[in-house]
Order: C-alpha cells, then structure tokens, then sequence
C-alpha cells in the first residue's frame, strides 16, 4: 500500500559511516515533512549500524534494515521494497540534499503529474569544488552517458515496471542503466533550476575506482540490454561508422584547409619583408 503524498528516501550505506550522520542531517532538515527514510546497511564491517541507530530512535521517520554485502542495486531495492512512498529517492550515504529538494519535486510533480524522472542542479564537494555542469537532457544525450545523478526521484510505479535497479550490476553505472529503462519507452524529465544535490568528490568514490577493462563490461552489458535505445537514439553500428568516418575525413579536411592558409599567411608576409 503506497501514499501518495509521502516520499520514501533510500540510503544505502557500505562502509560509509563516518559521512552517513550528515547525509541523515541533511534529510532530517526537509521542509517538506511527509517522508520516510529508510536506511540500508549493505554488510558494512565499521560503526554504519551505531549511527543509523540513533536516527531511529531519534525520528521514528527513519528506518534500518541490515543485509549481507549485495551491492549498492540491492541495498537500494532492498530498501524501495519495504517503502511506502508513491515518490523514491536514492541517496548515497556520503552526499547531501538541501532542505527544500523534496518541497520542490513534490511541487513539480503537482504541477506536472507526467514526470517520470526529477532531478535539480548540482554541485560538487570536498576533494574538488564548485558547480557540477550537466549537459542538458534528451534522450540522445542520454544514450551517450550518464547526464543525471543518482539522487533522482522517480515514481515507485516506474521501479515495479522494470523491475528495479539491475543487481548484476555491482561494479557501477547501474544508475544510467536504471534512468536508460525508466525513459526508453516514454516519459517526461524535469530539472529544478536550483542546486538541491551535493555531490562529495573522495578518494573513496565508487565511479573512480572503476578500472577500465571493467567499463568496457559494464558499456557492453548495458549496450546489449538495452540496443533498442541506442539504436533509435544513436543509430546502428554501421550508421556509427559512417559517421565516425565523416568526422575524420572532416578534420582531415579541416587540417589542411587550415595548414594551407597558414602557407598562404606565412608566404605574404615573406614576400612583404623581401619587397621592403
């Protein structure tokens, strides 16, 4: 039984406990008072469970469900599973939210009841700075990367249609993956013309530790789920292939176009210099 007029926040911990107190902090500051927040220990060995426990007893808002080491994709689906919620957002448990991000999607929700996918303005923190510039949404730019952070909020409904967070997916990229399945077949996006999401830049951070041989897995097993996608957005490997040829025979092109008229400068002025 979902309510409609609450929204469930899910925050996955592993091994994050020294930035999972303000991660909480964060939520517990929301204007917007009809929420729930439900914590999910994903099998961490330090003091995660110590701290998700004083929030509980602080704010019966909160929740805490403990589970072995499955993966961010499980530990998020563990925790949207045992929701309430009609809305759902996923917070790391080492990045924030401004006081106001839920009050602004819930209004723009209101305002738009077809939006699958909301999201605001970002800005990094701690080991880099300052305003984090996402490229603005369509779907092709979507087939290109990732251009939404996981803290999103999408419909609980959209999550039981696909089928949740891919949990084959423990290495990363599962959020593009997730945003991929919500709007392929339709959808509307919406982004708040304001920063409500931190982002902490670490040396801890899952997406920088990705080596790249595990990309190259990662790319693929999201290309072969979802071909139909990027096909439609993007276009067929030969359609790819001629354009990637294009483009070299275009900066080919460029480069001597360029070259000679560098000739052509560098050839006047010798003859300016000799006249004189």
């Amino acid at each position: 039984m979902t309510n409609n007029k609450l929204v469930s926040i899910i925050v996955p911990c592993y091994n994050q406990a020294q930035y999972l107190y303000e991660a909480l902090e964060s939520v517990e500051q929301q204007s917007y008072k009809e929420w729930e927040c439900i914590i999910v220990n994903d099998g961490s060995t330090d003091n995660t469970e110590d701290i998700a426990k004083t929030w509980v007893l602080k704010d019966i808002r909160f929740k805490f469900i403990n589970q072995s080491n499955l993966g961010v994709s499980s530990a998020r689906n563990t925790g949207i599973k045992s929701s309430k919620g009609s809305l759902i957002l996923c917070l790391d448990a080492d990045d924030l939210i401004s006081e106001d991000y839920l009050q602004l999607a819930v209004e723009a929700l209101s305002n738009n009841p077809n939006l699958s996918l909301i999201y605001s303005e970002a800005e990094k923190f701690e080991k880099k700075t300052g305003k984090w510039e996402l490229a603005e949404f369509s779907l092709q730019r979507m087939a290109e990367s990732n251009i939404i952070f996981n803290a999103a909020f999408f419909k609980k409904e959209d999550w039981n249609r696909v089928g949740g967070y891919d949990e084959k997916m423990k290495e990363g990229l599962e959020d593009w993956e997730f945003w991929i399945h919500i709007l392929k077949d339709g959808g509307q996006v919406y982004q708040i013309q304001k920063v409500c999401f931190f982002y902490r830049i670490n040396n801890q951070s899952r997406n920088r530790s990705i080596i790249s041989s595990n990309y190259k897995i990662l790319y693929e097993y999201i290309s072969k789920k979802h071909i139909d996608f990027f096909i439609k957005n993007i276009g067929s490997y030969p359609e790819l292939v001629k354009k990637i040829n294009k483009m070299k025979r275009d900066y080919e092109a460029l480069k001597y176009s360029r070259k000679n008229a560098l000739k052509v400068i560098f050839n006047t002025l010798t003859f300016k210099t000799r006249k004189k």
